[in-house]
């Protein structure tokens, strides 16, 4: 029983791999600091600064609208297996045409 178990637990695994690697969660930490920085600029200064009318909407858009999806959809591309080295093929000379004997 706990065989089975175990085996379906790890065919499982063989065929769920979690997508998300290191890279998605730098980047999703670095649009996270990105967004926390637009919700910082919007807070100082006067409401008609440039802080809070210019910078603070750009920090959030770039945040919210780029930074966390390219974390949430990128994916390292596979490599493609190595390929085999080709051996370099020989080629065979055409046959020397005979001339015909009169």
């Amino acid at each position: 029983m706990q065989d089975k178990k175990k085996e379906k637990r790890q065919r499982f695994q063989k065929e769920h791999v979690f997508p998300y690697t290191k890279e998605n969660t730098v980047m999703f930490l670095f649009g996270f600091i990105v967004v926390v920085a637009g919700y910082i600029c919007l807070s100082k200064g006067p409401w008609n600064s440039f802080w809070s009318l210019t910078l603070a909407p750009i920090l959030l858009v770039v945040g919210y609208c780029v930074i966390f999806p390219i974390a949430l959809l990128y994916q390292k591309k596979k490599q493609k297996p190595a390929q085999a080295q080709a051996t370099p093929v020989q080629t065979v000379p055409p046959p020397a045409q005979q001339q015909p004997t009169p």
